[in-house]
C-alpha cells in the first residue's frame, strides 16, 4: 500500500465515520495528507486529518481521532491506529499490506513513479537558449541539466513536453560577435564591446577556409554577412555539440529572427495598437504592461522606429499559443527576474491567460576547489564552460550535482567532492547503490538462486524495521515524481534517491540476503531479493528522470 493509496483508505473511512454520524462530508479535504513520522516508534504513517475537519465539522479533534482509529483498525490493512497529542494519528500498516508495494514495483518496472497529474498538458519548455555567442557558460550548463531532467519529470506525469532552444540570432549581440569575427580574422584587435577567447580565433579561421575567394577582400557589407550567416552557424553547431553530449537535446530551435521576417512582429504590434493596449509617447510605441500586473509599462518600438527586445518576445508568446501550447514554461536566469511580469502581462495583452505562462529564475553557479573558486576555461578566458565542467568530472556527476540544490538558490560546486570515489560524493553514492544491488542479484543467479516471479513470494515475511523502512522509502517514489512536477522541482528527485540509497544500505548491514554456504535459500531469502530488485527498479527509475546513468557495475 503506497502513502496515496493508503491516504485514499483514510479519506473513504473519514466519510463513511461522518456520514454515520450525520456530519456532512464536504469538510473532507480532496487530498490528505499521510506522512512518515520522524520517530518510527510512532508508526508507519501519520495523518492530521482529524485536526483539520474537527472544527468545520464542529467536533472535537481527538474525538475523531479516536472514531477513525476504531474504523481503520478492522481493516486487512492496518495493523494499529492510535491517537496521540491533539488529534494526530498514527498507523501502522500490516506485512502484507505494505509489501504490496514491492510487487507494485516489480509489475509497473520503469512505469513505476509516473502519474497522469498532467494528462494531456502541452508544454512548451524553452530552456538554455544561450546566445549564439560563444560556448554554453556555467549558468547554461545548470539550465541544460535541470531543464532536461525537469522535461522528463512532467512526461513522466503525462504532459506533452516539447523541448524549445530560443535561437538569439537578431540584435546587438550578434553584431558584436560578427565584429569580433571580422577583426580577429584580419588580425586587429576586438572591440572593446566584443567576444574574446581561443573559440573567436577558430570560427574566424573556419569562415576564412570555408570560402574558395577572399572573404576578407569583399565589400564591408557582404563580408560582415558571410561572417554573420556561416559564423554564427558554426557556434550553433558547437553549441548543439555540447548539449547533445551532455544528455539534453532538443525538439524544436526557434529562430529570433524568423519572428521579423515572417513579419510575425509587425503582427503583433498592429494588433495591440488596435486593442488599444500599445500606445504613443515620446516617439516611441509603449505597451500598457503596467496594467496587467506589470511594475511599469514597456517600450515595444523604440523612437528609431526598430523593435526593442520585448517586441520578439510579444511575437513568440502569440507564435506559441497558436502552436497549441497550453503552458509556457521559460527558465531564465539570475539577471532575468523582471521578465516574470514582463512576459506574464505581455501574454494578458495579447488575451492569453497569463497563467499559461511560467518563468523560473536560476540562481548562480560556482565551481570550487580546494575551497577556492575556480577559473578553468582555456577556450573561453574566464568563462567556466559546459565543456570544461564535463571534462573536469564526468556528464553523471555533472548532470547531477547541477541538479540537486533547488534552483531558486546559487550553488557551489565542490569538483574534488564530486570527483571522489567514495560515499562522500552524492552521485558516486546513488549510483553505487544501483551497482551494488546489480550485482547482489547477479550472485545470486551464480549461486543458483532465482528469484522468480514476484506474486509467488512470501512478501508477508518482510517484518524487519529495515526492511520496512526500506519498503516505506520505495512507496514515497511516487509522491515524489508528483511533486517534483508540480512544484517544477527535479531536485527533489535526487534528493529522494539519497535517502532511497541510505534506506538500502542501512537494511543490507542488518538483513542477510543471501545465507553463506551451502546454506539452502529459505522463501525470506526470496523475499529479499524481490525487496532489493524493486530498490534496484526505484533506483534506476529516478536516475533515468535525472539523465544520469544507472550502471551495474562500478
Amino acid at each position: 500500500m503506497t502513502p496515496a493509496a493508503l491516504a485514499e483508505l483514510v479519506r473513504t473511512t473519514a466519510a463513511d465515520v461522518l456520514s454515520a454520524r450525520g456530519v456532512d462530508t464536504s469538510v473532507l479535504p480532496e487530498k490528505v495528507t499521510v506522512e512518515r513520522p520522524r520517530n518510527p516508534e510512532h508508526g508507519d504513517y501519520a495523518t492530521n486529518l482529524a485536526m483539520q475537519v474537527a472544527k468545520p465539522a464542529g467536533l472535537n479533534p481527538r474525538e475523531l481521532a479516536g472514531w477513525l482509529a476504531e474504523s481503520l483498525a478492522q481493516r486487512d490493512e492496518i495493523t494499529s491506529a492510535e491517537v496521540a497529542g491533539p488529534g494526530f494519528l498514527n498507523l501502522r500498516l500490516a506485512a502484507d499490506a505494505q509489501a504490496a508495494i514491492v510487487r507494485d514495483v516489480l509489475t509497473s518496472q520503469a512505469a513505476f513513479g509516473a502519474g497522469e497529474l498532467y494528462s494531456g498538458l502541452r508544454v512548451n519548455l524553452e530552456f538554455v537558449s544561450a546566445n549564439p555567442t560563444g560556448p554554453i557558460h556555467l549558468g547554461g550548463s545548470r539550465w541544460a541539466a535541470v531543464g532536461d531532467a525537469l522535461g522528463r519529470v512532467l512526461t513522466a506525469q503525462g504532459a506533452e513536453v516539447t523541448r524549445e532552444y530560443y535561437f538569439n540570432d537578431a540584435g546587438a549581440q550578434i553584431d558584436r560577435f560578427v565584429r569580433s569575427l571580422v577583426a580577429t580574422a584580419r588580425g586587429e584587435e576586438i572591440p572593446e564591446d566584443g567576444y574574446g577567447g581561443e573559440y573567436i580565433a577558430e570560427i574566424a579561421s573556419e569562415v576564412v577556409n570555408s570560402r574558395s575567394d577572399d572573404v576578407l577582400a569583399l565589400p564591408a557589407e557582404e563580408r560582415d554577412e558571410v561572417f554573420r550567416r556561416v559564423g554564427v552557424g558554426l557556434m550553433f553547431d558547437e553549441i548543439k555539440r555540447s548539449l547533445h553530449e551532455f544528455g539534453t537535446d532538443f525538439d524544436v530551435f526557434f529562430h529570433e529572427d524568423s519572428l521579423h521576417n515572417s513579419g510575425a512582429v509587425a503582427e503583433c504590434v498592429q494588433w495591440l495598437k488596435d486593442s488599444g493596449n500599445l500606445y504613443h509617447a515620446e516617439g516611441a510605441w509603449w505597451l500598457r504592461s503596467s496594467e496587467f500586473g506589470d511594475d511599469k509599462d514597456r517600450v515595444v518600438i523604440k523612437s528609431d522606429g526598430a523593435p526593442a527586445y520585448i517586441a520578439g518576445d510579444i511575437a513568440y508568446l502569440r507564435d506559441k499559443s497558436d502552436r497549441g501550447f497550453q503552458l509556457c514554461l521559460y527558465m531564465l536566469g539570475a539577471d532575468h527576474h523582471g521578465y516574470v511580469s514582463r512576459l506574464k502581462a505581455a501574454a494578458a495583452a495579447m488575451g492569453q491567460d497569463p497563467d499559461s505562462v511560467e518563468v523560473l529564475i536560476g540562481q548562480l553557479v560556482n565551481l570550487v576547489r580546494h575551497g577556492e573558486p575556480v577559473r578553468m576555461s582555456k577556450r573561453a578566458g574566464t568563462v567556466v564552460t559546459l565543456e570544461d565542467l564535463v571534462e573536469a568530472v564526468g556528464v553523471d556527476a555533472a548532470r547531477y550535482s547541477l541538479i540537486r540544490s533547488s534552483v531558486d538558490s546559487a550553488v557551489d560546486i565542490d569538483l574534488d567532492l564530486i570527483s571522489k570515489h567514495t560515499n562522500e560524493n552524492p552521485v558516486f553514492y546513488v549510483q553505487y547503490a544501483h551497482a551494488r544491488l546489480s550485482s547482489l542479484q547477479r550472485n545470486a543467479l551464480s549461486l543458483g538462486i532465482d528469484r522468480g516471479d514476484v506474486e509467488a513470494a512470501d512478501l508477508a515475511l518482510l517484518t524487519h524495521d529495515r526492511e520496512g523502512d526500506l519498503i516505506r522509502t520505495l512507496g514515497e517514489f511516487p509522491r515524489v515524481v508528483r511533486s517534483a512536477a508540480e512544484l517544477r522541482e527535479p531536485h527533489r528527485v535526487a534528493r529522494y534517491l539519497e535517502d532511497l540509497a541510505s534506506a538500502y544500505h542501512r537494511f543490507y548491514d542488518s538483513c542477510r540476503v543471501l545465507q553463506p554456504g551451502d546454506d539452502q535459500p529459505g522463501p525470506l531469502t526470496i523475499a529479499r531479493l524481490q525487496l532489493c530488485e524493486a530498490a534496484r527498479q526505484v533506483l534506476a527509475n529516478g536516475l533515468s528522470l535525472l539523465g544520469v546513468s544507472a550502471p551495474e557495475q562500478m
